[in-house]
């Protein structure tokens, strides 16, 4: 029986994640949960376990922070987290996997293989790519939920041509010319999807990179899929052809 620790500052999160490791009670048991990461230290200093479900937005200190301060480390790491931007640096601390929340039993599943698997220090360049190569299948793999309108709605980032601000509201238009409006901002939009998918040209548009049909760059207009004019603010040109 794998024995896992939970550290979330969230407890919801906690409840959450916990729930959908119960469907893995045959291989799997809660030994402890901790919502303040500085009592999580002390529990790994005196315990041994097998996997660490650790979060990486905690306020007084993040996971990597977490994870420099450890002794000793002879226990999976999987890092939880509803950003998709920390997937390298998850690797480079030598995690086994990466959840992107909401989690489902579809990724803890595979997940629950890697900890059975997991061998301390054995993460050599070879598994480190293929992590690699796994994590960014994952990331753009993964629907994104959005609620409007008193519903959720499940969209594949690839299904998605550009999204337009308009303050604390964004309006995503698909590919198939449908408009969602949102009660989020921008920002909070982007840290939902996937990095090498989108980027944002502008402080009130973010594009699907792979719906670039051209660059005007006297106008400063990008021009997707269906014609749609997106304008890109100076400061982003360099990047915004970086990509590239």
């Amino acid at each position: 029986m794998l024995k896992a620790v939970i550290i979330d500052d969230e407890p919801k999160a906690i409840d959450g994640l916990s729930w959908e490791l119960s469907n893995f009670n045959d291989q799997l048991k809660i030994v402890a949960t901790f919502n303040d990461p500085k009592e999580g230290l002390i529990y790994l200093e005196k315990n041994n376990i097998d996997c660490l479900f650790l979060d990486i937005d905690m306020p007084t200190m993040d996971g990597f922070q977490f994870l420099n301060k450890l002794k000793s480390r002879d226990f999976a790491v999987i890092i939880t987290t509803a950003y998709n931007e920390y997937a390298i640096k998850a690797i480079k601390n030598e995690a086994i996997d990466y959840l992107l929340k909401p989690i489902d039993s579809d990724d803890l599943t595979e997940t629950i293989k890697k900890i059975k698997k997991y061998s301390f220090n054995t993460l050599n360049s070879a598994t480190v790519e293929t992590v690699l190569l796994n994590f960014n299948k994952k990331l753009t793999q993964k629907k994104i939920i959005l609620n409007t309108d008193g519903k959720l709605i499940f969209l594949e980032p690839k299904e998605i041509l550009f999204i337009e601000s308009d303050g604390n509201y964004c309006t995503i238009n698909t590919i198939e010319n449908k408009k969602i409006v949102v009660t989020k901002k921008l920002k909070e939009i982007n840290q939902l999807l996937p990095t090498d998918l989108f980027y944002r040209v502008h402080n009130s548009f973010i594009i699907n990179l792979k719906k670039v049909k051209e660059f005007l760059k006297n106008d400063g207009y990008i021009v997707l899929d269906k014609n749609h004019k997106i304008p890109v603010s100076r400061q982003k040109k360099a990047d915004f052809l970086d990509k590239f």
